[in-house]
């Protein structure tokens, strides 16, 4: 078993924990906006609001997923460019984002939609018998060593890794619009010092990679939340 398979199946059962803590233990110290830091591996940072059940949530509201590159990304992709090679215009970014978005977005629904399926409700519709959570998930701090773009003739990119994203997960309650939980983990494509092409597809597999790790233990967590 990889070290990266068995690291997310860890985290499987150690992130429950974020979904499942109550009053039972001593809060850690509160921080900002009411939440309270918890250990909960193999997630950077998860923050918990320790008054609030996500297992009396009976629908989602899942949010479109939003991306934001890494600071003075575009800048300095531009200044690192080899001669002769096209530079990355605005619409190139967008484009790549709009990719990176529809993946994220593709594997929240998926992730909700396995059986038994979670009830969606979508922005706007009637959810009064209802007692909705909505999630929204974020891909920020995206830095794309190689990304690919339309370029004349045949280009090659080779890198030691791809580059890394972060994902922020917030959770707030559907009626009063409070935050509830907030989640941060940070991955970065396995450098093994050894330079190998990178592409498109190969920036979009490990992205996918990340994020049926992200939404696989999402779901385990809110199975084990609603299973209370």
């Amino acid at each position: 078993m990889t070290n990266f398979i068995a690291r997310s199946l860890q985290g499987i059962g150690i992130v429950s924990v974020w979904l499942l803590i109550g009053c039972a233990t001593t809060p850690p110290p509160a921080v900002s906006g009411g939440l309270h830091l918890v250990v909960a591996q193999p997630f950077d940072e998860v923050y918990l609001r320790p008054d609030v059940s996500l297992a009396q949530y009976t629908a989602i509201r899942l949010q479109p997923c939003t991306v934001a590159f890494k600071a003075n990304w575009l800048r300095n992709q531009n200044s690192n460019r080899a001669l002769g090679r096209a530079r990355i215009s605005n619409k190139d970014m967008q484009k790549i984002s709009d990719r990176l978005a529809g993946s994220c977005d593709e594997h929240f629904k998926k992730a909700l939609a396995r059986p038994p399926a979670y009830k969606i409700i979508a922005d706007g519709e009637n959810a009064d018998s209802e007692t909705v959570l909505e999630l929204r998930p974020s891909l920020v701090e995206v830095d794309l060593t190689a990304p690919d773009i339309n370029e004349p003739g045949i280009t090659r990119s080779y890198t030691m890794s791809s580059g890394e994203m972060t994902l922020l997960l917030e959770a707030y309650d559907g009626a009063s619009g409070e935050v509830i939980a907030r989640v941060t983990d940070t991955k970065e494509d396995f450098n093994n010092m050894q330079l190998e092409p990178t592409n498109r597809a190969t920036n979009m597999a490990d992205t996918n990679r990340y994020l049926r790790s992200w939404t696989r233990a999402l779901r385990q967590s809110l199975d084990a939340a609603r299973a209370q």
